[in-house]
C-alpha cells in the first residue's frame, strides 16, 4: 500500500458543524447517522481517522473554515458576522489540538516536523500504522474568520501555515467562487502579512479577477489545494489552463478534488435544476483525467497531487463510483499505472509532490 498525502480535508468542520466523532470507524460513524437527514451526506461519510490510516493517508492539510460574508457564500460554511466566524475557527483549531493531545493527530509546523513524521510512517508496518497519529498542516479555507490582517500573527503562532483568501461568494478579503470581484484593500494588507510570516497562499476559490490580481501582487509560494480543470468541466469553480500554468510556473502543486460536479460536466449542478442521482456513477478514472491534464500542462508529474475535499459538505452520494472511503484513493495507483505512469511518478502524485513542496516551503528554524 502506498502512502498518500491529501491537501484538503474539512476535518474540524465535520466534527464541530456535523457533530461527527472522527476517531470512529466509518461503519460506526455512518451507523450513528443512518436515520438523520438534516444535512447532505448524512450516513455517507467517507473520512475518519481510522479510514485515513487504513488508506495510508499519513498527513493532510486540515482546514479552518468559517465565512463571514454579508453577501452570501456557501450556506453551511457562512455566518452572520466576523465574531461568530472567528469563534468557530477557534473551536475548529481547538478540536485539532484536542486530537493532538490524545495522540490521534500530529500538528506539522516546520519542515523538520514533516520529515520526522514521514520517516515514522515510512518505517512502520501496516499494523503499526493503524495506531500512528495522522499529520496535519493547518490552513484557512477563506480568511473571513481572521478579524483583521494584524491577527494573522496570532494564527501563525497557533500553527496555521497555509491560507486561501476566500471561499464561496463575496469574502472580506477577496471575491470568491461565483463572483467577478477583486481582492479587497483588506486582502492586500493580509497578503503583506502572509509574506512577512511565510504563510503559503492557496489560490483555490479565487474569482478569475482576484486570481489574476493575487498572482500579480503576491511574491511568496502559491499552490492550489483542491482544484480541477475547466477545460474538462466548464465553470468558474475550476481553473483554466492559463490559471493552472500560472500556478505551475510558480512551482505550485495542484491537488485534484473528488467532488462529482468538479469531475464531469455530466453531473447536474445545483443551478441546473436537474435531479441528482441517489449515488454517483462518475468513474474514478475521471479523477485521473484531471491529474493527467495537469501533468500534460506541467510537462511532468511533479506538480499534480491529491486534494480530495471528501466530506466537504457532501458525502459518498457525490463522489466517484467506488470511492466509499478515503482509503479507496489507493485505486489511483492501478488507474495511473494502466495509463502508463511510472511507479515513481505515481508515488509523487499520491504523496511525494506535497512532501517536496511543504519540505521546501515550511519554516526550517535554526
Amino acid at each position: 500500500m502506498k502512502l498518500i498525502a491529501d491537501s484538503h480535508l474539512d476535518l474540524a468542520w465535520n466534527a464541530i458543524q456535523m457533530n461527527r466523532d472522527l476517531t470512529l470507524s466509518l461503519a460506526e460513524l455512518n451507523a450513528l447517522e443512518a436515520t438523520s437527514d438534516d444535512a447532505p451526506g448524512r450516513g455517507r461519510a467517507a473520512v475518519s481517522l481510522p479510514a485515513m490510516r487504513a488508506g495510508g493517508v499519513h498527513f493532510c492539510v486540515g482546514t479552518l473554515v468559517a465565512g463571514a460574508s454579508a453577501h452570501g457564500g456557501a450556506q453551511r460554511f457562512n455566518f452572520a458576522g466576523v465574531d461568530i466566524a472567528n469563534s468557530l475557527a477557534l473551536a475548529q483549531w481547538n478540536y485539532y489540538m484536542r486530537l493532538a493531545h490524545r495522540g490521534e493527530m500530529r500538528p506539522i509546523r516546520t519542515a523538520a516536523e514533516l520529515s520526522s513524521h514521514i520517516a515514522i510512517w515510512s518505517a512502520a508496518t501496516e499494523e503499526r500504522r493503524a495506531t500512528l497519529p495522522v499529520g496535519i498542516i493547518l490552513a484557512f479555507e477563506g480568511c473571513d474568520a481572521i478579524s483583521e490582517p494584524a491577527e494573522a500573527d496570532a494564527w501563525y503562532n497557533r500553527g496555521v501555515r497555509c491560507a486561501s483568501l476566500v471561499h464561496y461568494g463575496e469574502g472580506r478579503y477577496a471575491g470568491g467562487t461565483g463572483t467577478t470581484s477583486p481582492v479587497t484593500p483588506l486582502g492586500r494588507e493580509l497578503l503583506v502579512e502572509f509574506t512577512r510570516l511565510g504563510i503559503l497562499l492557496d489560490v483555490t476559490h479565487l474569482s478569475d479577477r482576484a486570481f489574476d490580481e493575487t498572482i500579480g501582487m503576491f511574491a511568496g509560494p502559491v499552490f492550489a489545494s483542491h482544484q480541477n480543470c475547466r477545460a474538462l468541466v466548464p465553470g468558474g469553480r475550476q481553473f483554466t489552463d492559463a490559471q493552472l500554468k500560472a500556478v505551475i510556473e510558480r512551482g505550485g502543486v495542484v491537488g485534484v478534488a473528488c467532488d462529482a460536479w468538479m469531475l464531469t460536466p455530466d453531473w447536474p449542478t445545483q443551478s441546473s435544476g436537474k435531479p441528482r442521482p441517489p449515488r454517483s456513477t462518475v468513474p474514478m478514472t475521471t479523477l485521473a483525467d484531471h491529474i493527467d491534464r495537469i501533468c500534460q500542462l506541467a510537462g511532468n508529474a511533479h506538480l499534480a497531487a491529491i486534494g480530495s475535499d471528501l466530506d466537504g459538505g457532501y458525502g459518498t452520494e457525490q463522489t466517484s463510483d467506488g470511492l466509499d472511503s478515503i482509503a479507496d484513493l489507493q485505486q489511483l495507483d492501478g488507474i495511473l499505472g494502466r495509463r502508463g505512469y511510472a511507479n515513481e511518478d505515481i508515488d509523487a502524485i499520491l504523496a511525494g509532490n506535497w512532501i517536496r513542496y511543504f519540505q521546501q516551503h515550511l519554516p526550517n528554524p535554526g
